[in-house]
């Protein structure tokens, strides 16, 4: 018995010893070159970037994974119960592994043995870490080993807690949710501390299998595995008989999450997303959790959204119908022939319909997944042909001139017509998709804030950015910077200059070169004011040559409207390129006393913590940092701003750029009623238009041209395509705005002028204006006329005449 007992002693010993060894094996040969699970210490999970305008409304969120990190204080105890019941009670007794749930595992596992039912698994939560964060999902024995082993590791350097608030941020729930945050908004549109006992338990059994129990299309699956975490938490101690009873009788109440408003500017947000990218790499702005408030002023985008396609429409339709997308034989199928025409690119409200008859009056129609509709004649008088030669085709009188059954179009619904006739229900107007396309950006003249900014007709049909990406030549939009240039060298705005015929010899082989203004006339001697409103091309060259291209190039490169610009003279009449916002930009530093500013996109971003890392004010204040505010007077924030241009001359500019709007080429802009300023612009055959301006706290510009130039037709200029969009605009923007006037710098003096000839005003004259003057420089009854080049000259370097006009 004794020498038994020995024996028996002895193989324990060995298998003990064996047992051991094996184990030191398993951890030195699965224990190799397994990641470092160091890196948990300093993890910080993808989290979803938030892009807000600037009153808070979100704009754009940039996320691989949607996903709200909670640290494990501010987590629920309910929530964490739950979890700890479906997935490991025992966690905060185990070393990494669950010994006695591996051998339950096991014995479960062989008494299934043929019965063709999934094995169980015995994993603990370190264990998921472990699997989740630093391997793969492979289903291996040798993933299995590295798992344990990390898990002990894990388990030794750091805490439960620790290990415990990776898992519950990190896993995926389904629904697209990644955490429990982003599943409790996902599923139920609350918030954790919102949950009750019965959304706890259905989360917390999501783990295992999300797509196994989907609350909609698995309801009684995803019921089974909430009621059995119900009986796990009542068996643990985590709640009553009475309360699991009444959880398990609730319906799942699905409840998904409210809309957001979202306030709409895609090629805003494009802009500011590329602008993160470069400043963070895109690894970054995908999952570095940023918080980013924008400078986008959401009732000024939408304005600008809508004006500008109603401009480009309205100018669509000057020019007639280029036809329907397509034709279907009603003798085929209908649906198949459909198909081609499903990835049309379409606004929001416009839809797809087939005419199936012509009557004398209406086309009758068929609206894609919507019913039948007429299109009345009032809303097809406009489809002339598409102008051909600068001529439209012939008036319409029947709607058989414009549609033919089969037709596939675009259609709307339709009221009223545009004379404000009430339409019968079921009326629609006809649509097409401008070939023309244009840019608007409004931004704070004073900080450089972009306010707002559409870039094209549709953004989904173009990602082209016409405001920031597209250099076009701004034509007459560019002689207010000559003038600038001309009045910091001693002209005032009643400087008489020749308007006469100008003529250049460009060099052998060149030609002359013999610039017009629009009309084709001359004018002679006019004051310098007249030269901007009427948009003058003869007085500006001469000005521009008297003055010379290296003064007017200086200017334009100060504000940054074109870098190293040619000293040709053409180059006075807008040939060089630039972009709509530079542009825009280049303004708003006028109306703001000629004060440097930088176009900007972003207020403030702030990190995962919620520290600011980037401030676009950066002026100091220390006044500025206080708790709370103890009703001293506000502190008085030094300006930073660099001065580029004599306020003076900046004014003066900006009083002759308010005759524009009150006289000038500008004066459809008269209807707002507010004072406003600003220039046309239109390059050589009508290539590129062009209205830029101000009130004196809001600069706008507006751009409208064909992507590949070519001609907008006779007689269509920045006063007619791109003025009216800008009229619009800014009576929308300053709806509820008092009329401020232009603020007046120090050392300007207002005197009673006569406009067409500059001259001081006689007692009882009409017509006159305060015109503004530096102290010394008002006008005399004697004069000088700058008469410039009368005949022929010479220039050495060749002139770029390619968009040079009005």
């Amino acid at each position: 018995m004794f020498k038994a007992l020995i024996a028996i002693g002895a193989i324990t010993f060995a298998l003990v010893i064996f047992a051991a060894g094996g184990g030191v094996w398993l951890f030195y040969h699965y224990g190799r070159d397994l990641p470092d699970y160091q890196q948990l210490a300093d993890y910080q999970p993808p989290m979803v970037t938030r892009m807000h305008a600037g009153d808070g409304r979100l704009l754009a969120e940039f996320a691989k994974e949607k996903r709200v990190f909670v640290p494990i204080d501010a987590m629920p105890k309910l929530v964490i119960k739950a979890f700890l019941s479906a997935e490991d009670k025992t966690f905060y007794d185990h070393p990494g592994i669950d010994i006695l749930g591996i051998v339950r595992a096991m014995l479960t596992n062989i008494s299934r043995i043929g019965s063709n039912r999934r094995p169980v698994g015995a994993s603990t939560i370190t264990q998921q870490v472990a699997k989740n964060f630093l391997l793969t999902n492979e289903v291996s024995i040798t993933r299995k080993a590295k798992e344990a082993i990390l898990a002990f590791r894990i388990e030794h350097a750091f805490g439960k807690d620790r290990i415990l608030e990776l898992y519950l941020n990190e896993i995926y729930l389904g629904m697209g949710s990644y955490g429990v945050a982003a599943a409790a908004l996902n599923y139920f549109n609350t918030s954790l501390n919102e949950l009750t006992v019965s959304q706890a338990a259905f989360l917390a059994g999501l783990p295992k299998a999300p797509n196994n129990y989907h609350p909609i299309r698995k309801t009684k699956a995803a019921m089974a595995r909430r009621n059995y975490v119900l009986t796990r938490m009542e068996a643990d101690g985590y709640l009553s008989p009475e309360n699991a009873a009444a959880a398990k009788s609730r319906p799942l109440d699905i409840q998904p999450p409210d809309a957001i408003e979202i306030a709409r500017a895609e090629y805003f947000v494009e802009e500011v997303r590329r602008l993160l990218v470069k400043r963070y790499g895109a690894d970054h702005l995908y999952g570095g959790g940023l918080s980013v408030r924008t400078s986008l002023d959401p009732r000024l985008q939408n304005a600008a959204d809508q004006v500008l396609r109603a401009g480009l429409i309205a100018y669509d339709r000057r020019h007639g119908w280029r036809g329907s997308l397509g034709w279907i034989d009603f003798t085929k199928p209908f649906e198949p022939q459909l198909e081609k025409f499903g990835k049309v690119v379409k606004p929001d409200g416009w839809r797809r319909a087939v005419v199936t008859a012509i009557d004398a009056k209406q086309a009758r129609i068929r609206v894609i997944a919507g019913g039948n509709g007429v299109i009345p004649m009032s809303e097809l008088v406009w489809a002339r042909a598409w102008a051909k030669k600068q001529k439209r085709g012939p008036r319409i009188r029947q709607a058989s001139d414009v549609l033919a059954a089969g037709d596939v179009i675009l259609v709307e619904s339709v009221s009223k017509t545009s004379k404000g006739k009430v339409l019968p229900p079921g009326s629609f107007g006809l649509r097409q998709i401008p070939d023309i396309s244009g840019a608007l950006v409004a931004l704070d003249p004073h900080t450089g804030r972009v306010l707002a900014m559409t870039g094209g007709f549709l953004y989904d049909a173009s990602q082209f950015n016409r405001a920031t990406q597209a250099r076009r030549q701004p034509g007459s939009a560019f002689k207010p910077l000559v003038y600038l240039a001309a009045l910091d060298r001693g002209f005032t705005p009643s400087s008489l200059i020749l308007d006469a015929p100008f003529v250049i010899d460009q060099g052998p082989g060149l030609g002359k070169w013999k610039p017009r203004n629009y009309g084709k006339k001359f004018y002679g001697p006019s004051p310098m004011r007249l030269g901007i409103e009427k948009s003058r091309n003869l007085m500006t060259i001469r000005l521009a040559q008297h003055i010379g291209m290296d003064a007017v190039a200086d200017t334009a490169q100060r504000f940054r409207v074109v870098d190293r610009m040619p000293r040709l003279l053409s180059m006075a009449l807008g040939a060089g390129e630039t972009t709509l916002l530079r542009i825009t930009s280049a303004y708003a530093m006028l109306v703001n006393g000629g004060k440097r500013i930088t176009p900007s996109f972003i207020d403030r971003i702030q990190d995962r913590n919620g520290k600011t890392v980037l401030k676009l004010d950066s002026r100091p204040c220390n006044e500025c940092l206080m708790d709370k505010w103890d009703n001293s007077e506000p502190p008085d924030i030094p300006d930073t701003r660099e001065q580029i241009a004599d306020p003076g001359s900046a004014y003066q500019i900006v009083s002759m750029l308010q005759g524009v709007v009150e006289r000038g080429t500008g004066r459809r802009i008269r209807a707002v009623g507010k004072p406003l300023a600003g220039k046309t612009g239109t390059t050589n055959d009508s290539l590129d238009t062009w209205f830029i301006g101000f009130a004196p706290d809001l600069a706008v510009g507006v751009f409208i041209g064909f992507d590949k130039p070519r001609s907008l037709g006779r007689r269509e200029t920045g006063s007619s395509v791109a003025a009216p969009v800008f009229r619009d605009f800014m009576t929308a923007a300053l709806a509820n705005a008092p009329a401020t006037p232009f603020r007046i710098p120090p050392g300007i003096r207002l005197v009673r002028v006569n406009p067409r000839t500059g001259l001081l005003a006689r007692p009882g004259e009409r017509g006159v204006i305060l015109e503004a003057f530096k102290p010394g420089t008002e006008p005399s009854s004697r004069r000088n006329i700058l008469d410039g080049n009368r005949g022929v000259g010479t220039q050495n370097s060749p002139t770029r005449r390619k968009r040079d006009l009005y």
